[in-house]
């Protein structure tokens, strides 16, 4: 009989593989499916990934990888952490190696290029579809004005300037810590 652990580190190896096989497009192009992991298992859920994007974009690595680690370590702590990582990462690893040998042969092929030139736009597509429910799920739910106020004002200058992210992340988390010594936000 396989124990409940085994099987969950199977689907663990499954899922992180899959993610890794079809997320093409970087790092926030595994956030449909690992938005879908939050309604497929109990690793982690919508508020946890919306935590795990905002620290992700501040620490090194891809958010992918990010919540693999983190997906791991609940579910079964560190070796799982590390299996889920190495689940995701390996096939970029496969297919980097078999890219690169056949680059070069292939870079002009007609196919290659319509793949990708449909890929992009599924990608933006999809992007949105988890920026809409990240958006419902933890922004409309906040129900306090200053959560309006930050996220209508970042959005409406990120669109208007062209600043590094890190300028962004910085204003949000003063402002998060000048709520909370006001008394605007309480976490208990």
């Amino acid at each position: 009989m396989i124990s409940a652990s085994f099987l969950t580190l199977l689907h663990i190896v499954k899922e992180f593989f899959q993610i890794g096989l079809f997320s093409f497009g970087g790092g926030y192009a595994t956030l449909p499916f690992l938005f879908n992991l939050t309604q497929t298992y109990n690793w982690y859920n919508t508020n946890e990934l919306a935590q795990m994007i905002a620290v992700a974009t501040i620490t090194p690595g891809p958010v992918g990888i990010n919540v693999a680690t983190y997906a791991g370590i609940k579910a079964g702590g560190l070796l799982t952490a590390l299996i889920a990582t190495f689940s995701e990462v390996l096939p970029a690893i496969i297919i980097g190696i078999f890219v690169s040998k056949l680059l070069k042969k292939f870079s002009d092929n007609f196919y290659v290029k319509s793949a990708i030139w449909v890929l992009k736009p599924t990608s933006c597509a999809l992007l949105t579809y988890v920026g809409i429910k990240l958006f419902i799920t933890n922004i409309a739910n906040l129900h306090n004005t200053i959560g309006y106020i930050l996220f209508g004002t970042l959005l409406t200058i990120s669109l208007l300037k062209n600043k590094d992210p890190l300028w962004y992340i910085l204003i949000s988390g003063l402002a998060g810590i000048f709520a909370y010594k006001l008394g605007i936000i309480n976490f208990s």
